[in-house]
Formats: C-alpha cells, structure tokens, sequence
C-alpha cells in the first residue's frame, strides 16, 4: 500500500491528512442534496441531522456558485438548453388546462404528452420545470426561468379552478381505476413529476407560487387516501409511482411540516423495503426504474429524520446494483427490468439494455450516499455514467436516448422533438442541464472536487474561487487554480480514481507532494492556501477489460473510466430508425443482433495484448485505438464519441461460441 499520510513542516504548513471510514461514518449526512441549498434550513425540532447536533455534512454547492468552464460538458448543456427554448408555454400547459375546464385553443404535443396518453403531464408540467430551473440556476438562463414562471402560473391558475388541491394534466378518473384496481398507467408517477418540477422551481429560482401549488398537491394526496386501508393500499403501489415518497419529504423538508413526513410514509412497501434492509437482493423480475426512485425516496427519508434503517435500504440497493446488476457502462436493466439472478448478466445483451431514467436516478442515489461516507468509489461510479451513458445519449438537436443497446451491430437512437416525450426525455433535459451539481461538495471550510470537469466554483462566503482547468478525459489530469481573498487554512480533498495508476501525481506549485493517495480514495491536501495557489493533478490512464457480470468469455475494453466501442461501420444517419416516431421507444422491423466481435486472445489476456493505443489523449487530442479481432482489426473509440456508427461495447474472448446474446 501506498503512503496515506505525510506531513511537511515548511513554511506554508503543507500536510496531507488520511481519511478513513471511521471518520466518514461521524459525517451527517442530513440534506446531502439539492435541497441543502433550500430557502428554508432544517431547523424544526420535526427534522433529526444525522451524526448528532452541529456535526459537519459533506454537501453540494448551491447551483449558482460553480459555473461549467469551456468544453465538452458547456457544449452540451447549451445544446439541451436551445432544446428546451423550443417548446412553447401554451402547448406544454394544454392538457392541464383542459383537464382544469379552461379553454386551450394550442396544439398539443405528441407521444406520451398526447391528450389521450394516461401520463400526459409528466413531461410538460413536470420534467420541463426541473429542467429549466436547473438551467436557470447553474446557467443563470433568464429565459429558461422565465419559460419555468409562466408554466408555474399556469397550473397554479387550473389548481385555482379544480378548487381542491389537485392539478394535472389528466382528471381524477385515473386515480379512482387505481383505487378500484382497474387497468391505468402510472397516475402517482405522473403526479410526482410534476410535485417535483415545482419544489425544483421554488428551492433553486425562488418561485414561492411553486411551493404553493406543491402544498396543494400533497393536501389533495392525504385527503385521496383517507378511507383506504393498509391492505388495499399496498396493492395500489404495485403500479408505479415514481418518487412520491422523495417529492413529500422535499416537501417536509423545505417546509418544516410533518404532515408531509406522513404523508410521505404512505408510499413505503415493506415487500421492496424490507428485504433490502436485511441485505436480501429479492430484484429478480422487478421493474428498475420503478423501484429505484424508491430507494432515493428511502435516502432522503434518512438525512430528514435520521433513522438508519433507511440508509441501511439504500447503501445495500446501491451496492448490490452496482456490482452484481450492472454493464460496464455502468447502468443496469434489459427491457427496462432486472431479468437475470443477481451475479448472471449472461445472455442479457440486447437493443433495450440500459435505460437511460434508471442511470439518471442511480446518480442521484450515488451523491446522496457519497454525502454519508465520503467513500470516493460512489464517485467513481458517478463519473463512470456520466461520461459513458449519459454523455453521448444526446444528439445535435438535443434529441435524448430511450434505450443504450450493448448488443453488436446496433445503434443510437433519439425521440423526435414534438412527438415522443418519453420519461427518459425528461430525465435527459434535467441531466444535461445540472452537470455542475456534482463537481464540488464541501464540509465546514473543506472542499472536495469530485470531478474533472472545466468549471469555476465561487464560494463566496469563504472568498475562495477555484476555476478548474481541463480537457478531461482527453487531457489524464487536471489543473486548479486558487483565488483566496485572504490566506486561510483549509483542506482540499481530491478524488484519485480507482482506475488510475500508481504513477498518479499531485503537484501544488509545481512541487510534487512526496506522498499520494491510494487509486480509489481521496488526497487531503490541508496547508495555508494564498492567492494564485495551483494544484496539478495527473491521473495516467491504463487499457483493461471487464467482463459482464456472470460471464468471463464476454468482457468490454476500458480506458481509465471510458468505455471503449468498437465502430463496425455506418449506421442510419435520419429516418424512423435514428429519430424514432411517436411514443414507440424501439424502431420497428429492427433486425437481430450481430454476433459480438472475437478478440484475437484467449480468454484471461491482458487488453494491452489485443488493443493498441494510435493516440490516447497524451497531448490532448483524440483518442483512438485498434484491436485485434478474429480475422480483422477494429477501430475503438470512447462510447461517449459514438454518434452514427454502428457500434460495440462487449467482445468474445477465448474460444466461446458466437454469441448474439441479445
């Protein structure tokens, strides 16, 4: 093992402090979210901060202290920014006000915000408003709040004509066959979107008609279940319902009331909880991103009320995804459930592998569970979906993914602009409208850069900037330049991946530290920092494989956290197959799978055996590869690079039969 802890006693006091777990677990973790940034702290006696009175939290920056620095992740939440200036108030509000008795003279959108869809809503009243506020308060996008204003006013105006508290997008018809166990879509789910979509519109733009509307809501909900037993209850949450339960406690949270708590409590199933909390994986057959938002739901119900049985559900959940559920991409599910045993991921490759909501949501459980620990291997997982099935899941025209096919010989496909609105549209305009959310936590005076992403961070109550300086993943490394009001004591911790090399390097001044963290931990670099201060940061970057889950013939290549696909020729560039129509999230007529490529080994070798770096990044530019395959050599490129290629991520090793594995 590697040095962990030295200390330097020259003049500017520079020493490196080791973190462990046990420290960690003294961590509060009580608002390790968006919402530590709410108009209204946790202060009521209703609210316990886990880890005792006072004790420090590792918490996110509000939104409006980091803004993105010039590159790739800029690049692409102005292009999500563009998309979401393109839909029109009087659209997106149609079908609520239709449903509220209000004339709407507006073309209503398609897909699933028809007027005849039973989740119409979720996106327009909903996905949107997290969106913009998002983009409102880590862009500072006037026009995008505005947009969010004018949306929120709408449905607080058909919340003013229902008369009862209830708005949406569809009547309360849908909630009364939920009552009675006829057939319906998801009502709760859409119901939650939209409960979010106006806290996110209050705690990060100051919409206060938002909280509002969100009150109503949640009183209409306790009022809908007065009368209904335990009994017919649970049978009523076997249909999905998004993230009630984290919405209610947002709610509780930013107001103080414990109703919502209870409220709250109504949405909780002991048939999903339970065996979690005795560190049971009873998955197998479940729907993924029906019962992830559960689990987050079951996090904030932890950091609220300090009950450790709820974090207990959520460490376990996390783990046990992450490492016996998921593809190297790192996200998990085909057709859109858990299908295989926990540990067998054989014969699970597929087009309808990965959907994009179920990475969207695994992220948010990381950082609430990285607030908890500081255990830098959620933020390693974070980064590995960020640049792998977040970032290229979004085309030009900020056109979003459903699926992420990992079988071979398939392709990229995004919703039209005006006919689709599927959920994972939606999870797609709130994803690449908040990339800053995650790049900077801090505890008391500490900071912790968790990732490599050009950016600024301005934490003005301490008079310290630190503008980040990269072109990673292109760049192995990353620069940080401080700006300090006044010199001051203060501990930087930053994160060494699991995936870099022992050659990793951190210098501050020029100077190389004489000690380092082991990959898969943090650095705490504690020193009197001064004004111009910079820490250079190299994170050398080595090829690997990683077999799926279950199955050591089949394996993906890796460049430090990057996936690498093999590019097997040109796939559909326009037409139904690139930009699907309607609601459909599969193109029609799509042919089987092509055989996955052999790689030119047996099974066991090294990846350095069979691929080839041509340029790898050293100066910045592309990186691209070769790899010897069975009777041709294949180009690889970071997955995130694919655009209109068909493609592959995983490779046959060894002498295993050709397999489709779709």
């Amino acid at each position: 093992m590697r040095l962990r802890v030295s200390e330097f006693t020259d003049k500017e006091c520079l020493k490196m402090i080791t973190h462990t777990r046990r420290n960690f677990l003294k961590m509060s973790a009580a608002a390790a979210s968006l919402y530590s940034a709410a108009p209204v702290a946790f202060s009521s006696s209703l609210f316990a901060e886990p880890g005792g009175p006072g004790a420090e939290r590792i918490v996110p920056f509000p939104l409006s202290a980091v803004r993105l620095g010039p590159g790739i992740f800029a690049e692409q939440a102005e292009t999500n920014a563009r998309y979401l200036d393109s839909l029109t108030t009087d659209r997106l509000l149609h079908s609520f006000r239709l449903t509220a008795g209000i004339t709407s003279s507006a073309t209503p959108y398609g897909g699933w915000e028809s007027p005849t869809v039973e989740l119409r809503g979720h996106f327009n009243g909903g996905h949107y408003l997290s969106a913009v506020a998002l983009a409102s308060a880590t862009a500072g996008n006037s026009v995008l709040k505005s947009r969010g204003d004018g949306v929120v006013g709408g449905l607080a105006q058909c919340q003013q004509k229902n008369g009862n508290g209830y708005v949406s997008a569809f009547p309360t018809v849908l909630f009364e066959h939920l009552q009675e166990g006829k057939p319906v879509w998801a009502p709760f789910y859409t119901y939650h979107k939209i409960m979010a979509g106006l806290l996110d519109m209050y705690v990060l733009t100051g919409n206060t008609d938002a909280l509002k509307v969100a009150e109503g809501m949640a009183q209409w909900v306790d009022h809908y279940f007065e009368g209904i037993g335990d009994e017919q209850r649970q049978r009523m949450l076997r249909t999905e319902y998004g993230g009630m339960n984290e919405a209610l406690v947002n709610l509780a949270a930013s107001t103080k009331k414990q109703q919502y708590l209870d409220t709250a409590r109504l949405f909780e199933q002991p048939s999903i909880l339970d065996p979690l909390a005795a560190r049971r994986d009873e998955l197998t057959g479940l729907h993924a991103n029906t019962n992830v938002p559960k689990i987050i739901g079951a996090a904030r119900m932890y950091e609220v009320t300090g009950d450790p049985r709820y974090r207990r559900i959520a460490e376990y959940f996390l783990e046990e995804v992450l490492t016996a559920r998921s593809y190297a991409i790192g996200n998990t599910s085909l057709d859109e459930h858990w299908t295989t045993p926990a540990g067998e991921l054989k014969g699970s490759l597929g087009w309808t592998n990965a959907e994009c909501c179920v990475a969207y949501n695994l992220m948010k459980l990381e950082r609430l569970v990285f607030g908890w620990t500081g255990d830098a291997r959620w933020m390693d997982a974070y980064e590995r979906s960020m640049f792998n099935c977040r970032l290229g899941t979004q085309n030009p025209q900020g056109l979003k993914q459903y699926f992420f096919p990992l079988s071979a010989g398939y392709w990229r496909a995004y919703h039209s602009a005006e006919d689709s609105f599927w959920c994972c549209t939606g999870t797609g305009v709130e994803e690449f409208a908040k990339f800053t959310d995650t790049i900077y936590f801090h505890r008391g005076g500490e900071v912790y850069v968790n990732q490599f992403i050009a950016s600024t961070l301005d934490w003005k109550d301490e008079g310290l900037k630190i503008e980040q300086t990269t072109t990673f993943p292109r760049e192995q490394g990353t620069t940080l330049k401080l700006t300090c009001a006044q010199p001051k004591m203060r501990t930087v911790h930053i994160r060494i991946p699991a995936w870099t090399t022992d050659a990793a390097e951190v210098k501050v001044n020029g100077r190389p530290l004489e000690a380092m963290a082991d990959p898969g931990s943090y650095l705490a670099i504690r020193r009197v920092w001064k004004d111009g201060d910079t820490i250079s940061v190299a994170l050398p970057m080595t090829l690997r494989t990683e077999a799926l889950v279950g199955d050591d013939s089949i394996a993906a290549a890796l460049y430090g956290p990057l996936v690498l696909a093999a590019d097997l020729g040109g796939g559909p560039v326009d037409g139904p197959s690139k930009i699907i129509p309607d609601g459909s999230t599969v193109p029609k007529g799509l042919a089987k799978a092509d055989a996955l490529p052999k790689a030119a080994v047996d099974a066991g070798a090294g990846a350095g055996v069979w691929i080839k770096a041509q340029s790898a990044g050293e100066t910045r530019g592309e990186m691209r590869f070769k790899a010897a395959g069975e009777g041709a050599q294949f180009d690889l490129l970071p997955m995130y690079e694919v655009r209109d290629q068909k493609y592959a991520v995983y490779w046959q090793l060894g002498d295993g039969k050709k397999n489709r594995n779709g």
